[in-house]
């Protein structure tokens, strides 16, 4: 079994910064890509930022020059580090990873649960 537990969702305000962070635990051999997904009320789920393992990385068009995904490999971790957060970032944020499992050496998808950020106006 593998978990992703995200955190460091909160209220701000515009303007303002937020680090979240998701570990991933379990039976892993190897994590692969990573990434945040953000859904907001009545929308669909869309992708925000991956990193490949090796750093390679890829952002939506709306958060270029604000949000920074990066990872730590020994940790089994992801981060996204959000600056200049508007109104329209609200939304659950989702952390999303390929693992390799011990036990059969396939990578599947796995999902968070979600860690709320809300940006006052």
């Amino acid at each position: 079994q593998v978990q992703l537990v995200e955190s460091g969702g909160d209220l701000v305000q515009a303007g303002g910064s937020l680090r979240l962070s998701c570990a991933a635990s379990g039976s892993i051999f190897r994590v692969n890509a990573m990434g945040w997904y953000r859904q907001a009320p009545g929308k669909q789920r869309e992708l925000v930022a991956g990193i490949t393992q090796y750093g390679s990385t890829n952002y939506a068009d709306s958060v270029k020059g604000r949000f920074t995904i990066s990872r730590d490999n020994a940790k089994n971790t992801v981060y996204l580090q959000m600056s200049s957060l508007k109104p329209e970032d609200t939304a659950v944020y989702l952390c999303t990873a390929g693992v390799v499992d011990i036990g059969d050496r396939r990578e599947l998808p796995y999902w968070g649960q979600g860690t709320q950020v809300t940006v006052s106006s």
